[in-house]
């Protein structure tokens, strides 16, 4: 452990999907990303990536197309409120749950 400029330890650790466990099963809405409004998706490039930015649980990733961890998604909505470009619709578990059984 390093100590800060105030000599205290600090961590090098950062935190990352699974740190407060599983939260997918409670979850009431699900983001679903529509792949041809998506900006990176469309450009095929590395651009936007706004839904990842502001994701507070890390879900997302930056990759090309963006993809969504659900096991540990809480479907808090910051990533369908941030999308620049409405890519990312939140539609009840419910139909996802119905569609599985």
């Amino acid at each position: 452990m390093k100590k800060d400029p105030f000599g205290r330890h600090k961590s090098h650790s950062e935190p990352g999907p699974g740190d407060g466990g599983r939260t997918g099963s409670w979850r009431v809405k699900r983001p679903v990303i529509d792949l041809t409004k998506c900006i990176p998706a469309k450009k095929n490039k590395p651009a936007c990536f706004t839904c990842w930015l502001f994701c507070p649980d890390g879900v997302i990733t930056r990759t090309i197309p963006p993809t969504i961890n659900y096991e540990y998604c809480k479907g808090c909505e910051i990533c369908a409120e941030e999308c620049p470009a409405e890519a990312i619709s939140m539609i009840d578990e419910a139909v996802f749950i119905k569609k599985e059984k």
